[in-house]
């Protein structure tokens, strides 16, 4: 986006009492930032949402001040900016409608054609969360996954440093603007950060620190994955918070469970219990559920096929799957014209000879 772009944008997001949805709802009937704060109020009370609180403030100079000063900070610190309808803006967080108009960040952030998780849970996490952590990372490496998590303390800090033990892209969404940190002490682990991925935010140099802002961060922990992973949590909590947003934006939740005496497995075990998560037993559930491939995976497979036997019916199956890719036991069975029970033994059957795979859902697919 131009400079000019840029300034009327910040400028909006700037005006009180304007979220992202409604500063969306306002660009999408004007047109742009630009003619949204050039607009007579006439025009501007017809949108849904607008009253005269905003209407009174919209159009003071101050907001244009404001932006003009955080252009300065964007240049002199050299922070990349992502507008929501940009191709630069995170593709998965484009689909939430209440995902930031502009998304300011710093290092070296490469999200095209990757798999992108989040990984979050309690602050005070215990010596087994974090071995399960730094396995899960570990077991997910060759699947090369982006980590995205919170910064802070416990879990998240945890998973980054388990992505970057791994070589692996990790991103730090932040709670406060690109011109501090919190906590403090992990100061020391930025520079690695943002050499192997690097850090959003969508909160400006000059807001103020609030303990708020970790709950409108985690919108974007959760929106720009296709899975957050809660790895510890007492009964209430920010990841649980997370989580609920995941499921919000149609996304998969996983949750490690634990002892029922033991407090930090409490949201844990309540998100499987409520079938808000998939209970994470075993790190490699996650690309299974992810239906997450390895190339090589695939090589051996085929040759497989080519030489494995197969009955009548295992036949009959192999080319509607063929031809119609992933399908349901159910539907297999009514348009090969057979009966449950022969489909679901011939497709046992097919599954060890390593011909088909079973999927959530009652689906299966060929390997």
């Amino acid at each position: 986006m131009t400079e000019n772009d840029l300034l009327y944008t910040l400028a909006l997001q700037h005006v009180s009492n304007i979220g992202d949805i409604t500063a969306k709802r306002l660009i999408s009937f004007c047109g742009s930032a630009e003619a949204v704060l050039k607009e007579k109020r006439r025009n501007l009370i017809k949108i849904d949402g607008i009253g005269q609180i905003i209407l009174e403030d919209i159009h003071n100079p101050k907001h244009l001040k404001a932006a003009e000063a955080e252009i300065h900070f964007i240049k002199k610190h050299a922070i990349r900016v992502s507008y929501f309808k940009s191709e630069s803006y995170p593709e998965k967080l484009k689909h939430c409608i209440d995902g930031p108009i502009l998304l300011f960040q710093s290092g070296n952030i490469n999200l095209k054609d990757q798999r992108i998780i989040s990984i979050v849970g309690a602050r005070k996490i215990t010596t087994n969360g974090i071995a399960f952590c730094n396995s899960l990372v570990e077991q997910l490496t060759p699947y090369n996954p982006v980590i995205v998590s919170g910064f802070a303390y416990g879990t998240d800090i945890t998973a980054h440093k388990a992505a970057l033990k791994n070589s692996l892209q990790t991103i730090g969404c932040l709670a406060h603007g690109l011109n501090q940190i919190y906590p403090k002490a992990h100061k020391r682990y930025m520079a690695d950060v943002e050499k192997k991925g690097g850090f959003f935010s969508d909160f400006w140099s000059t807001d103020v620190f609030d303990r708020n802002n970790f709950l409108k961060r985690n919108r974007i922990i959760a929106g720009l994955s296709e899975a957050t992973i809660v790895i510890e949590s007492a009964e209430k909590g920010g990841s649980l918070v997370t989580a609920d947003i995941a499921n919000s934006y149609n996304r998969e939740v996983f949750a490690v469970p634990g002892r029922i005496t033991d407090s930090q497995s409490v949201g844990c075990n309540n998100l499987i219990k409520h079938q808000k998560a998939f209970m994470l037993s075993n790190p490699l559930d996650v690309p299974y559920i992810l239906d997450w491939k390895l190339e090589e995976e695939n090589k051996p497979a085929i040759q497989k096929q080519l030489f494995v036997e197969l009955d009548t019916t295992e036949k009959q199956i192999y080319s509607y799957l063929k031809e119609n890719s992933k399908q349901q036991l159910d539907v297999i069975a009514i348009n090969c014209n057979l009966p449950i029970f022969k489909v679901s033994s011939a497709l046992l059957n097919m599954e060890l000879k390593g011909v088909v795979r079973p999927l959530p859902g009652k689906l299966f697919e060929l390997v």
